[in-house]
């Protein structure tokens, strides 16, 4: 007789709804010692989350289905679901953590009858960025809101808020966090924002670029941590060298305070700097139409930069490497002194 009163299986608009009500009751309820029914409640909005995970993703018996995983995309952004769920995180258990996580990743790439609903939400409510970017300052958050962040600016107009908000300075300091996961994270969402959208990154330079570029030598590529370092000069020779920024890059190889800092990176004892540091180098070299000082700084210091690249070889052969340096040899060699 039992099976005649199995539960009804629940939908996925169920799930969402259910969640949607257990996380208002989490945001009302004040950080007190938990009673029965709280611990049940959050049992309960654990076990919604996993299964909101489970119907995005699929699990070992079963893919997700379309047409399931429409219909929740969309009754999680009819309502501020996703605001309760971004508010409520600090509360939950790490595992609970984890899969809201990538329940957020997940809709990010949802479309619902061909549109990333998901995109409409964020621009309606941008403000959640603000919570997102600053989850980097506090320590047991910062690693999901950060996976979160870069997720949701795969969309460009949130991409675009977040370059043109006070938050890039941050990311500055973010970047140097003693935390060596948390900022490797915001190294992560920062190489995302400069290199993702690339119309929105152009503009964002052109218009952004002295207080950008100020920032990024002095903290960055002068830093006093390797590994920041490193990233950095590997990071500005993948922004230069993309040709949406062709006008910044152009800007960026006529500055002689730009040169004195990439050549100190390649005087570098690490190889993988030096490497990084060569392929922006190059760009000064290239450049048709140096500034004299330009020339004046390579022309001084022609017999110690002739004598770094005859033993600057890299570990594996590699074919377009020495084609680059025997060019940028060449260059420097038949350079003359330009007039005053």
């Amino acid at each position: 007789m039992k099976s005649l009163f199995k539960p009804k299986p629940r939908t996925p608009v169920d799930v969402v709804r259910q969640t949607r009500d257990l996380l208002i009751y989490t945001d009302r309820n004040p950080d007190t010692k938990e009673t029965k029914r709280e611990e049940k409640q959050m049992l309960e909005l654990s076990k919604n989350v996993r299964e909101l995970k489970s119907i995005l993703y699929g699990n070992s018996e079963s893919e997700p289905v379309a047409e399931a995983c429409a219909q929740l995309t969309q009754e999680f952004f009819r309502d501020n679901t996703l605001r309760l769920l971004i508010k409520c995180l600090p509360k939950l258990n790490l595992e609970t953590r984890k899969d809201a996580t990538q329940v957020v990743a997940n809709l990010q790439r949802q479309q619902v009858q061909s549109r990333l609903i998901a995109s409409d939400y964020l621009e309606a409510n941008i403000d959640l960025m603000d919570t997102l970017v600053a989850g980097y300052e506090n320590t047991e958050m910062a690693l999901h809101y950060g996976a979160m962040l870069r997720e949701c600016i795969r969309h460009q107009s949130v991409a675009k808020y977040v370059l043109e908000s006070q938050h890039m300075k941050k990311f500055f300091d973010y970047i140097q966090l003693p935390n060596f996961d948390i900022a490797a994270d915001a190294a992560a969402t920062f190489k995302e924002l400069l290199t993702r959208h690339k119309s929105t990154v152009a503009e964002f330079l052109s218009k952004n670029y002295d207080w950008f570029f100020a920032e990024y030598n002095s903290k960055l590529l002068e830093s006093t941590n390797y590994i920041t370092r490193r990233q950095a000069v590997k990071l500005l020779g993948d922004i230069l060298l993309d040709r949406s920024n062709s006008a910044v890059m152009t800007r960026y190889v006529s500055s002689r305070e730009n040169l004195r800092i990439l050549m100190n990176l390649l005087r570098e004892s690490s190889k993988s700097i030096q490497l990084e540091a060569f392929h922006v180098f190059k760009l000064f070299v290239a450049n048709q139409n140096k500034p004299a000082d330009i020339v004046g700084i390579l022309v001084t210091n022609r017999s110690k930069l002739l004598r770094l690249f005859a033993d600057f070889k890299t570990d594996k052969e590699d074919e377009q490497f020495e084609a680059d340096k025997a060019h940028v040899v060449r260059e420097i060699a038949a350079l003359e002194p330009k007039g005053p």
